[in-house]
């Protein structure tokens, strides 16, 4: 199976290259050239099969050349989550599913992608024969980087350095990356927000210097955002899967349409839950659910994409984004798989900040999403009703979705189920979530931590009761401009 770059025609790549490489020479992403289909019969005979086995029969449709690879590899990548369904579906009332994407060791759904990465690059790179160094950057705005640290440490031939916009994560957060052990790992924060990281990372992959500098020393760069191939496709995985328990649950019938609510910020979860509908998933309607940065919300209802526009500093942190990198994927299907034409958009946001669909582009993505948002006293009363309706403990990116979930079914009527997708653990903004349900915290996040545990009689997650004694090991923090100099003795 192929892939090809959304801003250059004769840049084709097999899946294992396409993981390797990470971001396409010139800033495009990598898009199937053709999308995968689902048999008929397929999602029946996922029904008997753990979560491990499903997402390796899924993935072997995308990633073919690693088919007989996937199996021990997807065992090995889940066998760390504290949940045997991996990927559970909770039900609540209202018609709402919760797909809980959080129980891998780092309590977020980054986890589900970045715990098979390494593993994914590993085989690709023995695959495409690639003997150089590898050496991963990482823009992150909370989860990301500590998934892909904790996926990553200590594999040989491979280093990984991560940005983080400076004060703009949650304690926790901070505190899973500054803590990270491995000889390979180097954490550093950004003066500046997310969308600032994420740009200096894209002009360091761009940068000639930067590259011919790293290949005289035998490495070569890759990305491990959501950019990367091998992060989108795993995420595939665990819709289906979800779809699936679902209909052994009696919530739909097999063939029955869902709907899907995604809280995002870089587009890449929803687009994963677009391709799972490409291949043959009955999906009815995607929601992209945003919090202030509603960024996307006013793209899906306008057609116009304008990050000019204050940025937010909100309490979920992972959508804190005014531009949005996957984008750029379905732009591609919208401008007709027109390389020149999504060249041409990214040029126009890139020089004015904004660009506009054409009328026809723009009737085909509101014929698949619908865009929503939730400003922070919102997220505050989700979480409460949530909890006093279902004694349902949600984070303040899964409160978003929430939002934006039930305001859908208000305004449109809607009764098909709602899958909502729960994105991290309460407790990484336990002091949120706390402040949401019992009044403001005067003590630390640890303090806030434990006495949410105790007001929802849950057990405290052990990576968060262990986080707190330990050493801080990365405390560099760096301008924009200075991010390449940062990277330090990893590109040496």
């Amino acid at each position: 199976m192929m892939y090809r770059s959304t801003r250059r025609k004769d840049d084709r790549k097999s899946g294992p290259q396409a993981i390797v490489i990470g971001l396409a020479a010139g800033g495009g992403l990598y898009v199937p050239e053709a999308v995968p289909t689902l048999a008929p019969g397929f999602l029946a005979e996922l029904t008997a099969l753990p979560y491990a086995q499903r997402a390796a029969r899924i993935l072997s449709l995308w990633l073919p050349e690693l088919a007989e690879q996937l199996p021990p590899m997807c065992e090995a990548a889940y066998a760390r989550f504290d949940h045997p369904a991996v990927a559970p579906v909770v039900p609540l009332s209202g018609n709402l599913h919760m797909l809980e994407l959080w129980h891998g060791p780092t309590l977020a759904f980054k986890d589900m992608a970045l715990q098979l990465l390494p593993r994914l690059m590993g085989a690709s790179l023995r695959l495409i024969g690639e003997r150089q160094t590898i050496l991963i950057l990482v823009a992150t705005s909370g989860d990301t980087g500590k998934a892909a640290l904790e996926g990553f440490a200590d594999v040989e031939g491979i280093r990984i350095c991560v940005f983080y916009p400076h004060n703009g994560v949650s304690e926790v957060q901070r505190l899973q990356m500054a803590t990270q052990t491995g000889a390979n790992t180097r954490v550093v924060a950004v003066r500046g927000n997310f969308d600032d990281t994420q740009t200096g990372i894209k002009r360091i992959f761009s940068d000639p210097q930067c590259i011919h500098q790293l290949e005289q020393k035998g490495i070569r760069l890759s990305a491990a955002n959501s950019i990367n191939l091998g992060r989108l496709v795993p995420q595939i995985a665990y819709y289906i899967s979800a779809y699936v328990d679902m209909a052994a649950a009696g919530a739909l019938q097999m063939g029955e349409p869902m709907d899907i609510c995604v809280p995002t910020g870089n587009f890449g979860n929803i687009l994963a839950a677009h391709y799972a509908r490409l291949m043959g998933l009955p999906v009815g309607k995607l929601l992209c659910a945003s919090n202030k940065n509603n960024v996307l919300t006013d793209f899906i209802r306008t057609g116009v994409y304008d990050r000019n526009r204050p940025f937010h500093l909100t309490s979920s942190p992972s959508m804190d984004i005014l531009i949005s990198s996957n984008l750029e994927r379905l732009l591609y299907e919208l401008c007709d798989r027109s390389e020149e034409q999504v060249s041409a958009l990214m040029e126009q946001l890139k020089t004015n900040g904004h660009y506009t669909l054409s009328p026809r582009a723009l009737s085909a993505l509101q014929a698949g999403f619908y865009g929503g948002w939730a400003d922070e006293d919102e997220v505050a009363g989700e979480i409460r009703q949530a909890f006093e309706e279902d004694r349902y403990l949600c984070d303040p990116h899964t409160a978003v979705a929430l939002k934006v979930a039930r305001d859908y079914q208000r305004e449109t009527g809607s009764t098909l189920p709602m899958l909502v997708t729960s994105t991290a653990s309460p407790y990484k903004f336990g002091r949120f979530v706390l402040t949401a349900l019992a009044g403001s915290c005067d003590a630390d996040d640890f303090v806030c931590c434990e006495r949410l545990a105790e007001l929802s009689g849950q057990e405290l997650p052990f990576a968060i009761a262990t986080l707190r004694n330990k050493p801080v090991l990365h405390k560099t923090v760096c301008d924009v401009d200075e991010m390449w100099e940062a990277v330090g003795p990893m590109k040496s």
